[in-house]
């Protein structure tokens, strides 16, 4: 390793630059796609130096390949007006694509040319003698999608009411009771499902967090001895920082759904069993003894929303929204909820409440009254300070 590192010091320093993936003494047949084939395996490079996961790299070298192919030049002949013609392309047609997603492949191109004219990996020096023409910045204020609101999701996708996940809920248990009086397989795993969507709905889980979910993922918590060991979820899969593992946390069960730990119960000392997980930990089990994945999670919640009669935009992420935004209706401080959640800010918190008026009627309610002293004014004790919620 110590010579792999003296050999890269010595051709330029750099492990992703041009002086160590084009040696001055090779000449390449096909010069371009050789020069344009070292700068990829260079910005790759650079982007494994900084720890991103491989699924990111891969998907950030496909789009520069794409817009190479779109463009039918190389680095060092595009120009602004080439990301133009190809951002125009994606937003026209049957199928024009999100603004947001637009964004973020103008971002990750713009990187890459920010690689190439980085001086530090003389990709122009060797541009502009190989081909008497350099890489430029293509991207910039004036053509590119411009971040402007703090949530730019689709306007359909909110919390559920207490009706629809009521309705869901009761779609879910129906699912079952419809499977076992038809004597047909699956009833085990209708009963998985249920209480799969419950127990996201139960701690605010992402879909990832929930599928990476073990049997020692379950915590009590010491001051509800009463729920035993189902006080608490060890959430070792939590959405991580660019370069960074997974986040941890502890999410605590609040006593509102204090229905859950009997649900649990039954599924961890009854069912799961069912089976036959053998050593397996994972809390989620399949039919063939194995974790369930993501896809199969939105599968079987697109299966129970529209039994329930529920809008399709409603997605299972939506469950996420509706624990945030139920525990502020609760009357749990904003702090609380956002350590629940795992935001690292509470402006991320808040895009994803969605209180409704009822709840901004009680607030207002307790103000007046604190403010007026009328004690004639019904206000939860919840909202006064002088009980809990």
């Amino acid at each position: 390793m110590q010579h792999v590192e003296e050999c890269t010091m010595a051709a330029g320093g750099e492990p992703g630059s041009a002086l160590t993936l084009l040696p001055g003494n090779v000449r390449h047949l096909d010069e371009e796609p050789a020069v344009f084939a070292a700068m990829l395996e260079g910005w790759t490079r650079q982007q494994q130096a900084r720890h991103l996961k491989p699924s990111t790299i891969k998907g950030r070298i496909d789009l520069v390949k794409r817009f190479q192919r779109f463009t039918n030049s190389y680095p060092w002949q595009w120009e602004p007006a080439d990301l133009e013609a190809w951002s125009a392309s994606l937003v026209s047609g049957a199928k024009p694509i999100e603004p947001s997603t637009l964004r973020s492949y103008q971002t990750e191109l713009g990187l890459f040319c920010e690689y190439l004219i980085d001086a530090r990996y003389d990709w122009v020096n060797q541009c502009s003698t190989r081909f008497a023409a350099v890489p430029q910045q293509i991207c910039h204020e004036w053509n590119t999608v411009a971040h402007n609101a703090a949530y730019e999701g689709r306007p359909g996708r909110r919390a559920l009411t207490y009706d629809e996940l009521q309705a869901l809920f009761d779609a879910a248990d129906e699912r079952v009771e419809r499977i076992r009086s038809l004597k047909r397989k699956g009833v085990l795993a209708a009963h998985r499902d249920a209480i799969t969507i419950k127990t996201i709905y139960a701690f605010g889980l992402r879909r990832r967090e929930a599928c990476g979910l073990d049997l020692a993922d379950l915590r009590r918590n010491p001051n509800v001895p009463t729920w035993g060991r189902f006080g608490a979820l060890e959430v070792r899969w939590g959405k991580g920082v660019a370069g960074s593992r997974p986040r941890r946390r502890t999410v605590l069960l609040v006593p509102e759904f204090d229905w859950w730990p009997d649900l649990m119960r039954l599924w961890v000392d009854e069912l799961r069993s069912g089976f036959n997980p053998g050593a397996h930990p994972a809390l989620w089990m399949t039919e063939r003894a194995g974790r369930v994945q993501v896809s199969r999670l939105d599968e079987n919640f697109a299966e129970i929303r529209a039994a329930a009669g529920l809008p399709d935009e409603l997605t299972l992420h939506c469950l996420r929204h509706s624990y945030i935004t139920h525990l502020l209706e609760f009357g749990y401080p904003e702090l609380f909820v956002q350590q629940q959640a795992g935001h690292g800010y509470a402006s991320t918190t808040a895009i994803y409440s969605h209180v409704g008026d009822g709840y901004r009627n009680r607030i207002l309610t307790a103000s007046l009254a604190r403010q007026l002293g009328d004690r004639s004014l019904d206000v939860p004790a919840s909202l006064t300070g002088k009980g809990k919620p």
